[in-house]
């Protein structure tokens, strides 16, 4: 008697990379926040990537002409109502401020305070949205138990963090060279739960520098750039702690291998990044 019994088919490819798509897309929703930092806001393209919303103007000529910038520190703009402890905007506006100097410094000669420069680069952040402590506590225990049996685990879909900035390049004349508006939310595979307020928005302030260094490096929209050199560069300023310019030292070290254990481990940043290295 032949059996009816069918044997069970495995996941096809095409079936795991949209559940992978639909894990990927639910992340927290950060609409662009325009503040009131920037010189101007007019002609600013709509751009950005899958995750990542943005709108931006560049001048290509002036940019790719200029040699060296000024990073002016950062400053947080009524981000979170002022919800957040002091200390923790420090570390994050430094963590951006440490971003754009060590991507920037790819091209550009990067020179201290008060010095001349071909450029001046400064950043605001726009809005916070906090991380959920408790519910990142949560996962960041699943996902510690869940390594031990080896078994994958996304992050609870629920107090999920994020960031908006914008930032610009002025040029000695005090005309507008570039600018640029950008917000991220968190999904639940690709940041680690850190169990913080800021924490979300701290990590995600890598991806903001990279995003804007990148736009001045090259001289156009820089979401245009392949995945794998955006890896390669947040590799670099993960862990690459010894800056090439002297004036990225102001803003400390990367915080490297301890800050990575620190992002698997779902510690606050305080406990891996110590800060700017001087006052700014």
């Amino acid at each position: 008697m032949a059996s009816n019994i069918q044997p069970v088919k495995m996941p096809t490819q095409a079936a795991v990379c949209a559940v992978l798509l639909a894990l990927l897309s639910s992340c927290t929703n950060v609409p662009l926040q325009q503040g009131s930092s920037l010189g101007s806001y007019a002609g600013m393209a709509v751009s950005g990537g899958s995750l990542t919303n943005a709108k931006l103007r560049v001048n290509s000529p002036a940019v790719l002409a200029a040699q060296t910038v000024r990073i002016a520190p950062t400053r947080v703009e009524n981000a979170g109502g002022g919800s957040f402890e002091p200390k923790d905007l420090a570390l994050l506006t430094n963590a951006i401020d440490r971003a754009l100097c060590r991507g920037l410094s790819d091209r550009f000669k990067v020179v201290g305070p008060n010095q001349p420069a071909d450029l001046v680069v400064h950043a605001t952040v726009t809005d916070i949205v906090a991380t959920n402590r408790a519910v990142a506590a949560t996962s960041t225990v699943a996902t510690l138990g869940a390594s031990v049996a080896m078994v994958p685990i996304p992050r609870i879909p629920i107090g999920l963090g994020g960031l908006s900035a914008e930032a610009e390049a002025v040029g000695q004349d005090g005309t507008q060279q570039a600018a640029m508006i950008w917000s991220r939310g968190t999904n639940m595979l690709t940041t680690k739960a850190r169990i913080s307020s800021v924490g979300d928005a701290y990590s995600l302030s890598s991806a903001f520098g990279a995003d804007f260094s990148r736009m001045l490096i090259k001289g156009q929209d820089p979401f245009k750039a392949t995945s794998s050199i955006r890896l390669m560069q947040k590799i670099k300023a993960s862990f690459d702690s010894d800056p090439k310019d002297d004036a990225c030292k102001a803003f400390g070290p990367a915080p490297g291998i301890k800050g990575a254990v620190a992002g698997q481990l779902g510690l606050p940043p305080s406990w891996s990044d110590k800060g700017a290295a001087v006052s700014q």
